[in-house]
């Protein structure tokens, strides 16, 4: 179910105007979508959960409610996690990296973060094949 409020939003279902401070929307770099990259991690053991999308106004909900809110690219919608699961993401901390393009979002995870019911999105792909090579020493380097 969409949390839009109908007289703010697109036809797209995406919020025209967001109420994120002007401060922090200067901050970030944007993909051509207009979207961030969100990473979530659980707060205590630093794992890495998932990976959302963000739009001004999904960061201003998450950093406003307290709870996760990511935009659905596929479904062209505002989601918040545990809605319908009831696997919420209860936010400790949001941080912004160096360039801009990509947040980390410190939470505390309740149930699986992966809609397949896994606790990571992580583990259902697996690992891959990495090369056994040594990487070069950089100069200075103790070997």
């Amino acid at each position: 179910m969409p949390q839009t409020d109908p007289s703010t939003t697109t036809t797209g279902g995406r919020v025209a105007r967001s109420a994120l401070d002007p401060a922090v929307a200067a901050r970030l770099r944007r993909d051509d979508a207009g979207l961030v990259a969100a990473i979530v991690q659980q707060h205590d053991t630093r794992e890495v959960l998932m990976l959302g999308w963000m739009d001004d106004e999904a960061l201003h909900r998450t950093l406003t409610t307290g709870r996760v809110t990511f935009w659905s690219r596929s479904r062209q919608e505002y989601w918040r996690k545990g809605d319908t699961s009831g696997h919420v993401q209860h936010v400790r901390a949001v941080a912004l990296d160096c360039d801009g393009d990509a947040l980390l979002v410190t939470v505390d995870q309740v149930g699986a973060a992966c809609h397949t019911g896994t606790r990571t999105c992580f583990e259902a792909g697996g690992p891959l094949p990495v090369s056994d090579a040594t990487p070069p020493t950089a100069p200075g380097a103790q070997p």
